[in-house]
């Protein structure tokens, strides 16, 4: 993450476009941290102004009580909003052990195939503190119901257009199927390219 913008004005970012939202409960109780990935601008933030962000917005606000979080990863790219492995980690590591002990499960929301091997692969190692058996994948918003109050957590509708097109293109949810369309030439090749894993 670098900056180009003042502190001051990444906090004001960071506020009104609403990335982080404590909202609802899931079906154990637990009030809910909504993030929406696609919406945090991490080419604009450093990670001492999120950390300071969340400090002063949001730890507060979940108190002493247990908590889940359900991070929305639908139309994260790691060019425009993934903060990188090193500024996620400072992150995580910078939650104070009270809050951190409080949370209960985090549902990962359309984790690509990317996500999910990296998290399998360095997962355990990066992440201290037991966060990675709180994980909990959920490849559809159908399934997010199983886990989340369906009235109290506010979904953007990016999220549902994307469930959509992977329940008429399944391939995407491996990672085997971009989700992007390419311009071909040829009219004998298909509009959707397999992709490697990068």
């Amino acid at each position: 993450m670098s900056s180009q913008i003042s502190e001051a004005d990444q906090e004001l970012l960071l506020h009104k476009l609403d990335i982080f939202k404590i909202r609802g409960k899931d079906k154990q109780g637990h009030k809910i941290l909504r993030i929406i990935g696609k919406f945090f601008p991490a080419r604009l933030l450093i990670v001492e102004v999120v950390k300071k962000y969340l400090e002063e917005h949001i730890f507060p606000r979940l108190g002493k009580r247990r908590f889940s979080v359900l991070y929305v990863h639908t139309g994260v790219q790691r060019s425009d909003n993934f903060p990188g492995i090193s500024g996620l980690r400072w992150i995580y590591e910078a939650i104070p052990i009270n809050v951190r002990d409080n949370l209960q499960a985090v549902y990962f929301l359309h984790p690509g195939l990317q996500a999910r091997l990296f998290l399998a692969t360095f997962g355990r190692f990066l992440f201290s503190g037991g966060l990675y058996g709180k994980l909990r994948y959920v490849s559809r918003v159908d399934y997010l119901w199983e886990h989340v109050k369906r009235k109290e957590v506010e979904i953007p509708e990016f999220v549902y257009d994307h469930d959509e097109d992977l329940e008429y293109r399944p391939m995407m949810d491996y990672g085997l199927e971009s989700d992007q369309p390419r311009v071909s030439l040829s009219p004998s090749v298909s509009s959707y390219s397999m992709r490697c894993i990068l």
